[in-house]
């Protein structure tokens, strides 16, 4: 009897671990299957790149990236920079606003990154006509003021490669969008190990490219804490190449006083709801534009607080244009940016959305419009500041706090 029994035992185990050998081999298969489509689709992505490239060879291309460049956008367009090379192809990076975030001026000045200013004057007498395509890198062209003269002139756009949410319909000859991939540089990176560029460690400016890939891998992915396994196996095949020092240096850059003054007001203006936090900055120069999103960085590590906005009037003294310019943080990972952002400032008379965002993060922009420009008399400008700062909460506030219909002034 004792023997009948231990025999059925050990066949129903046999059995069980029969079934569980099948299933883990399923598993393995479902996971090597997934593995080689993705393979599949960069090696068909990057090969449609190759023949685009290939189809340009020699000619001289502008590379578009935001107004106010970070450092995925800087790193992700001298990449592209390389790759070009090697189809003849000469690039000029460009750019329609100003480096004003310390660790981004570092890595230009410490690199050596060849990323251009056109502004003002500059923009009116660009003479367009020296080249013979457009490309837009970590933008679709809806933070770049060049961009639309870069439409007037007819120039056709040939490449596009961003990582943020569809932001328009682009007519251009290789599009690489991908709204899940945390980084441009993670994109860039797997062009590089796809065989596109052959890095070279000897090579000082193949190291300060690497490095400035991993540091904007590294800013876009907060600190890789928001990486994926992409983003690992990007960083760690960059990790053969990159400067640790250089980067060291890059980010050991002293925020300046004026950005600390904007934190503190950032600081001491905001308003909490839900855990939201709102806060309005007043008027900034234009060349303290990043102190925005380093203000929202910090208010969004407040205790019970999941989401950050700040926003503020940027002023450009040089055109005298104004522009209300917000950014938004999150750990909410049910909270899309992109998704809130446009849901909550909507479009403008084109059609085009006033922000957007990634994993995490966003932004916005919004002509001042009719009320633009400085003005000497300080109840005036005050009051501006009252319209838009009271403008901005109560959008922000009917998702916030949908059962209010407008905020409280008092």
């Amino acid at each position: 009897m004792s023997s009948n029994l231990n025999t059925s035992l050990e066949r129903r185990l046999a059995s069980k671990k029969e079934i569980n050998e099948k299933q883990l081999e399923a598993v393995d298969a479902s996971q090597f299957n997934l593995e080689t489509k993705r393979s599949s689709d960069l090696t068909k992505i990057v090969g449609k790149l190759r023949q685009t490239l290939e189809k340009h060879r020699g000619e001289k291309q502008i590379v578009v990236i935001q107004d106010f460049p970070d450092p995925d956008a800087l790193s992700s367009a001298w990449t592209y920079k390389l790759i070009a090379a090697n189809y003849e192809i000469d690039c000029d990076i460009v750019y329609g606003g100003t480096l004003s975030h310390q660790e981004n001026i570092a890595l230009v000045r410490f690199t050596g990154l060849p990323a251009q200013r056109v502004e003002g004057n500059g923009l009116r007498g660009k003479d367009w006509s020296i080249y013979q395509g457009c490309v837009l890198i970590d933008s679709q062209g809806t933070n770049s003021q060049l961009y639309s003269a870069i439409e007037k002139a007819r120039i056709p756009l040939i490449v596009a490669i961003d990582h943020h949410s569809k932001q328009k319909d682009l007519d251009a000859e290789f599009i690489d969008l991908r709204p899940q991939t945390r980084a441009t540089a993670t994109i860039l990176t797997q062009y590089i190990q796809e065989g596109m560029l052959e890095f070279d460690n000897s090579n000082n400016e193949h190291v300060k490219c690497a490095t400035s890939l991993m540091h904007g891998l590294r800013s876009d992915t907060n600190r890789l804490m928001q990486a994926k396994e992409e983003d690992f196996i990007a960083a760690a095949y960059l990790s053969r190449f990159y400067d640790s020092q250089l980067l060291n240096a890059v980010l050991q850059s002293a925020r300046s006083r004026r950005v600390m003054d904007v934190i503190e007001r950032a600081l001491r203006n905001r308003i909490i709801k839900k855990n939201f936090s709102v806060s309005g900055v007043g008027y900034l120069r234009y060349e303290d534009r990043d102190a925005i999103p380093q203000a929202a960085d910090f208010l969004v590590t407040e205790e019970d607080i999941h989401t950050a906005v700040v926003y503020g009037i940027v002023h450009n003294e040089k055109d005298d244009k104004e522009l209300v310019i917000g950014s938004l943080r999150t750990t909410k990972l049910t909270l899309d940016p992109d998704e809130f952002i446009k849901q909550t400032l909507g479009k403008d008379t084109q059609g085009r959305f006033f922000g957007g965002g990634r994993y995490m993060a966003g932004g916005f922009e919004v002509p001042v419009g009719f009320l633009n420009g400085f003005n000497d008399n300080s109840e005036y400008t005050k009051l501006k500041w009252e319209v838009f700062d009271t403008q901005i909460k109560q959008k922000l506030m009917r998702l916030v706090e949908p059962e209010d219909n407008v905020i409280s002034t008092d």
